[in-house]
């Protein structure tokens, strides 16, 4: 049984450098190949790894183990023909020697490619990678670069938005201050990040999918989403509308208005959301026997939710005098409390409706499944 130590040299700098043939193997041969790299180009980190590699054989033979060492190299220009050059040589190694181990010697992140080359025809116990002391920060720095400038997706993340944000500065320098200049570019760099970071990109590439399906398909989802976006931008409008209001806030107040939006625009929103989800739900009950509890709860839990934000925005314009008393029947007129009160129970009630309607639905369901083997079965 033998231990291999290869020397493994990927752009076959060694043999071009040498008009040497790989493998090379045996130790003599090995010594006098490191003579022939050395004296042809002595910078080359080729020495350093054969080096290596002969310092490791010589520590498993003073170990008593059978190791023998060989320098394999890809004798091709493009990277597939080199993997496989590197693989022939390997099988013809396994042919020679009973080899029941490998230790892989690299000086470079490219020739660290071969290792699962290497792991496909014997046992790898270790690899050992030689870097120069006086090159390492600069051999880390450059794959680095290399690797991440070879990544599409990386180079389209952050170069292109950095690359745009660099063109932008000196035309915003012109126009504006340099304050200014500086808060737009770093509000454009913020919105590409988040534009990335919250996977918007993917979010639209899908929807589109969705769209073009739900279109095909025929589904009733497509015509509420579109009436809730329409019930969403009136609501938007109305609650601007409040805003824009004579008397209303004035001077740095922020907080009257805010809840002036909220207050008008509350039921239109909550309106939108029961259109999509009740279209939601007509999808599910034309399209399936059975209908998850999630969308049978969906349209009450919408409208709870918009009872309560209306319920708390109008108590806090009521005790700040923006909003008249809540009269019931035209006669009965309720005190914020009572007024917040009222919209909480409702929206509970509201809420709670909806859980048991769904738990109906479910148990009806659940039967439904039980019942049909058994008839089948009969």
């Amino acid at each position: 049984m033998t231990t291999l130590v290869l020397c493994v040299d990927r752009a076959n700098d060694i043999g071009r450098k040498t008009g040497l043939l790989t493998p090379v193997v045996g130790w003599e041969a090995v010594r006098s190949l490191v003579t022939d790299v050395g004296l042809s180009d002595p910078e080359d980190s080729s020495v350093n790894c054969l080096l290596a590699a002969l310092r490791t054989t010589r520590e498993l033979r003073d170990e008593r183990e059978d190791a023998e060492i060989a320098v394999i190299s890809g004798t091709s220009d493009s990277a597939v023909g080199a993997d496989r050059a590197v693989a022939r040589q390997l099988d013809d190694l396994a042919e020679q020697f009973d080899v029941e181990s490998a230790v892989v010697v690299i000086d470079s992140a490219e020739d660290e490619r071969l290792v699962p080359v290497v792991e496909s025809r014997f046992r790898v116990d270790a690899v050992d990678r030689v870097v120069v002391r006086q090159a390492h920060d600069i051999e880390s720095t450059y794959y680095l670069l290399k690797q991440f400038l070879g990544d599409e997706e990386l180079r389209s993340t952050v170069l292109v938005p950095l690359g745009v944000g660099l063109l932008l500065v000196p035309l915003l320098l012109v126009q504006f201050s340099p304050e200014v200049a500086m808060a737009g570019l770093a509000a454009l760099m913020g919105a590409v990040l988040l534009y990335k970071g919250l996977a918007i990109d993917e979010f639209l590439s899908d929807a589109r999918d969705q769209i073009r399906d739900a279109l095909y398909s025929g589904q009733v989802s497509v015509v509420t989403y579109a009436v809730a976006a329409g019930l969403a931008i009136v609501g938007l409008f109305l609650g601007a509308l409040a805003i824009r209001s004579p008397g209303v806030g004035g001077g740095e107040e922020v907080l009257v208005p805010s809840l002036l939006f909220v207050y008008h625009s509350a039921p239109w929103m909550a309106l939108a959301a029961l259109t999509a989800s009740a279209g939601r739900l007509l999808d599910e009950l034309i399209g399936s026997e059975r209908v998850s509890t999630s969308y049978m709860n969906l349209p009450f839990g919408v409208v709870a939710i918009g009872l309560v934000v209306r319920g708390f925005a109008g108590f806090l314009l009521e005790r700040q005098g923006e909003l008249a008393n809540l009269e019931l029947l035209g006669r009965l007129a309720l005190t914020p409390v009572q007024r917040l009160a009222m919209f909480i129970v409702a929206g509970v009630v509201v809420s709670v409706v909806g859980v048991r309607v769904s738990a109906s639905v479910s148990d009806e369901t659940l039967e439904d499944v039980v019942d049909t083997p058994r008839e089948n079965e009969s």
